[in-house]
């Protein structure tokens, strides 16, 4: 998947407007202004087509943990290891975070999304990369759990 992909979806599945969706970029330290987003959430194939940095998708995704949750308390937000880990598991931790997801909110939205998943293989993608147990989020993966909550968000399904 790609970053503007993720973005588009993460916007369609919580029903957010244009101007609430920049403003989440701008909690989160990136600034971006109208047509910029636009450009965002444009198909490959358009001519006003931009591809999305990481550093873009991660500040929308901050932006949206500090609107839903608030400033971390005792200070700044953590800063990343020197390890980078695959953009798909931080994608996955900071909407976990930002929505307040236990792992049975997530195994349902993933079984909503007609995706059936066992617990074990859901922790394994929020332990430290060298864990013995950590597993990288597929684009399959992520893709459903959006899907899921997009039915749940949008659709009203339980």
């Amino acid at each position: 998947m790609t970053n503007n992909d993720i973005l588009r979806r993460v916007r369609y599945s919580l029903d957010m407007k244009d101007q609430e969706a920049i403003a989440l970029f701008g909690l989160g330290n990136v600034t971006i202004n109208e047509t910029q987003f636009l450009a965002l959430l444009a198909k490959e194939e358009d001519d006003n087509y931009h591809s999305c940095s990481n550093e873009q998708l991660l500040g929308f995704l901050d932006g949206l943990i500090l609107k839903n949750r608030g400033p971390r308390e005792g200070g700044p937000a953590a800063k990343a290891d020197t390890v980078a880990e695959p953009m798909n598991n931080q994608v996955f931790k900071k909407l976990r975070v930002a929505l307040e997801l236990k792992e049975e909110d997530i195994l349902s939205l993933l079984t909503l999304a007609g995706f059936t998943v066992r617990k074990p293989e859901l922790t394994s993608l929020f332990r430290k990369i060298g864990h013995k147990h950590y597993q990288a989020c597929g684009d399959q993966f992520l893709r459903n759990f959006l899907q899921g909550l997009a039915l749940q968000r949008r659709h009203g399904a339980e």
